[in-house]
């Protein structure tokens, strides 16, 4: 668990870490911009939408938990396609959803239409676009994959300065439902980046004389006897209850110190600037040689950093502080977004990635819808914003907890044993038996490069 599987693809490619693959990325860095940024810049036409429909706040803002939860709820079921049909065709599919989901949203006529439209429909579309992106990045990046991925998460912060003032100059010129139209054609780019994603071909030798692999399960339950998978999936469960509480409360939190609306407001265009160079230069820091090797150490501490930042910014008493607050937790919340998913990657591999991913996103869903509104109802019982920071960071706190003390006390082998288990290997002619389709694929690939399998940090599980 403290590096990276051996991957080479499920027809036992090795990734080319480059050439098509960075058109790959730019897809994926979209994708990602629109599946996080998306609920957040419909937020725009929340006041727009109340005076339409004569509905609350709590009504409105139940879009964008909608399509959250669509996101992350639907995880089994992208991963279950995918498997079945391919990257490619699944997200072709879910960009002419997305799409057409905004686009029957301009037309709704009750609150409980743009529940089944811009949530549901759009959401599922984003989420069918969201998946199999970062599958396709796994498979072309292997080396450079921690890199990767951080410019691929920065997508979220990029489009989401993007998105909210383009959402405002939509509805000032056109109204919501002209916004709502122009946004559905935008999504059509999913259908764009849905054709960047080439899959990767065998040279056609080896297809003929190679062997057979058998078919693909739609969902990979085996993850489950992975201790690491385990540990990752509940740290990242509990990380989620906390981690999305400050942005949401934190220009209220602003205006109750007495700040004006405007300056309030800046808080986040800070979050969003900082959080654009972290991911990015989080990524490259992991895919440094000698750090690769502790990924899974580096994103508890980004976890830490997250969980600790909130504690200290419940201190703040005026808007200096609350800046301060803002770039710390920018840098944390970076370095947790580039992180997350290439560590389940490093712990699971290309061939269980697919089921991997859908599993751990419904069991965050759970945790997303329960996160906010938890926050929500300490601040009505206490009416005291500090409250919720402290239970936001005690939150991330024990998931990066849960995350050290299981790797280091569950995972990890003594030196030691470790050195007891390589003097006792089998020879190389041998090793063809163990249960390993990823060490196996990697040893049929790469021959010249056996003597180093020990000391890669690709081989380290």
């Amino acid at each position: 668990m403290g590096g990276a599987v051996v991957d080479e693809g499920p027809t036992g490619i090795k990734a080319p870490d480059g050439g098509w693959g960075w058109a790959v990325l730019l897809g994926c860095f979209v994708i990602t911009g629109f599946s996080y940024a998306f609920p957040k810049a419909v937020s725009v036409f929340f006041k727009e939408l109340m005076c339409e429909f004569g509905i609350g706040y709590s009504d409105t803002a139940w879009i964008s938990s909608i399509l959250l939860a669509m996101l992350y709820g639907t995880g089994p079921l992208c991963s279950m396609c995918v498997n079945h049909f391919g990257c490619r065709p699944v997200m072709l599919v879910g960009g002419l959803l997305a799409s057409l989901g905004m686009v029957a949203a301009s037309f709704c006529r009750s609150v409980i239409q743009l529940y089944l439209t811009t949530g549901v429909l759009t959401g599922l579309g984003l989420a069918l676009n969201f998946q199999p992106s970062l599958i396709m990045l796994n498979r072309y990046f292997n080396k450079r994959r921690p890199m990767a991925n951080g410019l691929a998460a920065a997508g979220s912060p990029v489009l989401l300065c993007a998105l909210s003032p383009l959402g405002q100059l939509l509805q000032d010129h056109y109204g919501w439902r002209g916004g709502f139209l122009i946004l559905g054609g935008l999504l059509l780019n999913c259908c764009v980046c849905a054709a960047l994603m080439r899959p990767l071909e065998a040279p056609h030798v080896q297809a003929r004389s190679g062997p057979q692999k058998p078919s693909r399960q739609l969902l990979d339950l085996s993850v489950f006897r992975d201790r690491g998978f385990i540990i990752y999936a509940v740290a990242a469960s509990i990380m989620v209850l906390g981690l999305f509480v400050p942005p949401v409360f934190m220009v209220s939190y602003a205006k109750d110190l007495g700040v004006p609306d405007a300056r309030a407001a800046f808080l986040l265009t800070i979050l969003g600037f900082i959080d654009i160079f972290a991911r990015p230069a989080a990524g490259f820091v992991t895919g440094l040689p000698k750090v690769r090797p502790y990924s899974v150490y580096l994103f508890s501490f980004a976890m830490f950093f997250n969980g600790f930042t909130d504690l200290t910014g419940s201190t703040a008493s005026d808007y200096g502080g609350l800046v301060v607050f803002c770039i710390f937790f920018g840098i944390s919340y970076g370095m947790v977004g580039a992180l997350q998913f290439e560590v389940l990657m490093a712990i699971v591999g290309t061939h269980k990635f697919s089921s991997a991913i859908g599993l751990v996103l419904l069991l965050e869903a759970i945790a997303v819808l329960i996160g906010p509104p938890s926050g929500g109802r300490l601040l009505d019982a206490t009416d005291v914003y500090q409250f919720v920071f402290i239970l936001a960071g005690t939150e991330v706190l024990a998931a990066s907890l849960v995350l050290l003390l299981g790797n280091f006390f569950c995972i990890e082998k003594p030196a030691g044993a470790a050195k007891e288990e390589e003097r006792h290997r089998p020879p190389v002619a041998d090793r063809g038996k163990v249960d390993s389709r990823e060490v196996e694929n990697f040893l049929k690939a790469e021959p010249e490069k056996k003597g180093e399998v020990a000391h890669t940090p690709e081989t380290s599980v």
